[in-house]
């Protein structure tokens, strides 16, 4: 080993033994980043590129939100090392959903943001979830109904209540999410959220609130008083008569015109 590597070879020692006894406490983002790469890339001195990723992207939270394609782009950056990083935000996904433990209760919006938040954690897309509730607000199984574009999700009711009655759900709890853009409901979400209501009225399953998460920002129906009963539990219900029509109005929606649904992907309303 000659001298450069010698010293590389101690740096990456000292960075991830100041790791072990003293944790992340202390750390820069790039450092943070650094140490990352000591375990993607083999025998090369990182801090230059950690630094320039970090230039580059803005910020950690940037970089491990970048995609593959995006990263790869970047001088020094291969396949396996994107990998890594793209996995991060998703394993802590995976790890907050974990540590909630299997059937987390849900009763509160504090709940259901912390909850819905670690689904959404990595995601580049819009996604739309239902989460099934048994009748004490406890997860039965949150299903992904759909992952699309930025631009538009098809939705259609007949099939939420075909899952909904399969998960023997008491209650549900709908979430979206807007990459791009405005965290405030769309008309295509407010027409899309009053179909699923009265969709599910009709087999008695209660939807206990909508949220739509942006990557700062999360919105709830039941909090801006979109629907009806005594603020923030889980006994009360969503029912369509009940959404304002503070921020735009709902068109009537008969069950004979339930083909297909859409949420828009963060325009917010007009």
């Amino acid at each position: 080993m000659n001298e450069e590597s010698a010293l590389h070879s101690g740096h990456r020692e000292r960075i991830r033994e100041r790791f072990r006894t003293e944790g992340l406490s202390g750390f820069s983002e790039h450092e943070v980043l650094e140490l990352l790469l000591t375990y993607a890339i083999p025998q090369r001195d990182v801090n230059p590129l950690a630094h320039h990723l970090i230039d580059t992207f803005g910020s950690l939270a940037n970089v491990l939100d970048a995609d593959i394609d995006e990263l790869t782009r970047v001088a020094g950056v291969g396949t396996n090392t994107a990998t890594m990083l793209t996995l991060v935000p998703q394993l802590l996904s995976f790890y907050q959903i974990s540590a909630l433990g299997k059937r987390p209760v849900i009763r509160n919006f504090e709940q259901a943001r912390s909850y819905c938040g670690a689904l959404f954690m990595g995601a580049r897309c819009e996604r739309v979830y239902m989460i099934c509730l048994d009748q004490s607000g406890r997860v039965i199984h949150p299903v992904l109904l759909h992952e699309g574009t930025l631009d538009e999700v098809s939705l259609y009711p007949r099939e939420i209540v075909r899952i909904a009655l399969r998960h023997n759900s008491y209650g549900v709890l709908l979430a979206h999410n807007h990459p791009g853009g405005d965290a405030g409901p769309s008309q295509a979400d407010y027409d899309t959220t009053r179909a699923i209501v009265s969709a599910l009225l009709s087999v008695q399953v209660r939807v206990i609130d909508h949220l739509i998460f942006t990557k700062d920002v999360v919105y709830s129906m039941t909090r801006a008083s979109q629907i009806s009963g005594e603020g923030g539990g889980f006994s009360y219900m969503m029912r369509s008569s009940d959404v304002s029509l503070s921020r735009g109005h709902l068109r009537t929606q008969d069950e004979d015109d339930w083909v297909s649904l859409t949420f828009d992907g963060g325009k917010g309303a007009p």
